[in-house]
């Protein structure tokens, strides 16, 4: 589900992504911070992964639906956006994920009867069930699924119409396998928007969860480029033989 984005302005651009980030970071951190005694760590899951769904087709077409500077540092790395275009989707994702924070902080400080269930509006942390390395790799490597899976179903070759499903599911499928170790972040605007709120050790340990995820971005898009430049190197046999 390749977008033609070139018409667009950038201005319309970094609007969906900073709304984007904004509504991932409220809607699916705040099923943890309001919800998770009722959903547990299935259903928050499966929250992260519906919500992400929902914007790709939501504003997918508007500005490709990153939502995550990982995903567009994995973009810019393979060449599908330019280093300016990619600097203002960082500044929109930051600037969302930060107001998803602070509505966040909001609701559970200032309405009285919503309690944080989690009891840290949502942040990642390592040291209870995960080592500081043990993360720093669990990040890596569950990032680099979400940014690969990106990069692959957005292909021009891919098919058309079930880039948001594989997404989505790949976002489920993550934090599964995350929040029972670390929180899952996989995803810089959303650990730093909470954290910022949260302070403490939260904020303390904030930057491995912006860091690692960027690691994973850029494998992902190293891996991205070696399988399409195989695949390009692969069509002149392909279409011999046919």
């Amino acid at each position: 589900m390749p977008y033609d984005l070139k018409g667009l302005s950038m201005a319309k651009k970094l609007a969906a992504e900073l709304l984007g980030t904004f509504i991932l970071v409220f809607f699916a951190v705040g099923s943890a911070v309001a919800g998770f005694n009722l959903l547990g760590p299935v259903g928050v899951a499966f929250a992260f992964g519906l919500v992400l769904l929902a914007l790709v087709y939501a504003i997918g077409p508007v500005s490709g639906c990153h939502v995550n500077p990982a995903v567009t540092l994995g973009a810019l790395l393979a060449g599908r956006i330019p280093l300016n275009e990619a600097v203002g989707y960082w500044v929109a994702q930051f600037v969302g994920g930060i107001a998803g924070g602070a509505l966040l902080k909001l609701m559970t400080s200032s309405f009285g009867k919503v309690v944080d269930r989690t009891g840290g509006l949502g942040t990642d942390a390592y040291g209870k069930h995960i080592s500081e390395g043990g993360a720093f790799v669990l990040e890596i490597v569950l990032t680099f699924l979400l940014v690969f899976v990106v990069l692959m179903v957005t292909e021009k070759a891919a098919a058309a119409g079930f880039a948001g499903l594989a997404i989505g599911l790949s976002l489920t499928v993550i934090h599964l396998v995350g929040i029972p170790l670390d929180g899952t972040s996989v995803n810089p605007a959303r650990a730093l928007g909470p954290a910022l709120f949260q302070g403490g050790s939260a904020l303390g340990q904030v930057w491995l969860f912006i860091l690692a995820p960027l690691v994973g971005g850029a494998l992902a898009a190293g891996v991205n480029l070696f399988l399409r430049s195989e695949s390009k190197a692969l069509e002149p046999e392909r279409t011999a033989e046919a």
